[in-house]
């Protein structure tokens, strides 16, 4: 366990475990979006969790203050690719901070230790996607140095 400092804030970063999997899911739910994207029912989640667990190039981070509770996490997946020269790419996602730590510094912290893990695992490149409602994310991810390069395309299996 890795602990951030942020002008007297405490908070602990681990790889999440099975059970931080219902906090995760709240956490992912209490958005404009998640609220329609994410379910009650936890037994996809727990199978996702168990698939994320069991891969090496995954790290599901989960960061809790100093009462306990859980008011962070993002899902870092390394890519080993053949494109830029054979680089691995540290790929961003399902980042949240939960709005009473919001402008605490936490999720800039949060980013600075993901880039770190990233470059400490080989990774060359950080990328993220992001939806494209999501305005306020894009100025953070704007602030933190992150250039908008692609347009993305998704399609239901």
């Amino acid at each position: 366990m890795q602990t951030l400092d942020l002008d007297g804030w405490i908070f602990s970063l681990y790889r999440a475990g099975a059970g931080d999997v219902p906090e995760i899911v709240a956490l992912l739910a209490d958005d404009v979006l998640g609220r329609e994207r994410e379910s009650s029912d936890l037994e996809p989640y727990v199978r996702a969790f168990a698939r994320i667990d069991a891969d090496e190039n995954q790290l599901l981070l989960a960061v809790r203050d100093e009462a306990g509770l859980l008011v962070a996490t993002m899902q870092l997946t390394l890519m080993p690719s053949l494109s830029r020269g054979g680089a691995t790419r540290l790929q961003i996602e399902a980042v949240r901070v939960d709005s009473t730590v919001r402008g605490a510094g936490l999720g800039s912290a949060l980013f600075q230790w993901a880039q770190e893990w990233g470059r400490e695992q080989g990774a060359t490149l950080a990328q993220l996607t992001t939806d494209a409602a999501r305005v306020d994310a894009h100025r953070f991810y704007e602030r933190l140095g992150y250039v908008q390069s692609h347009v993305g395309f998704k399609r239901p299996l």
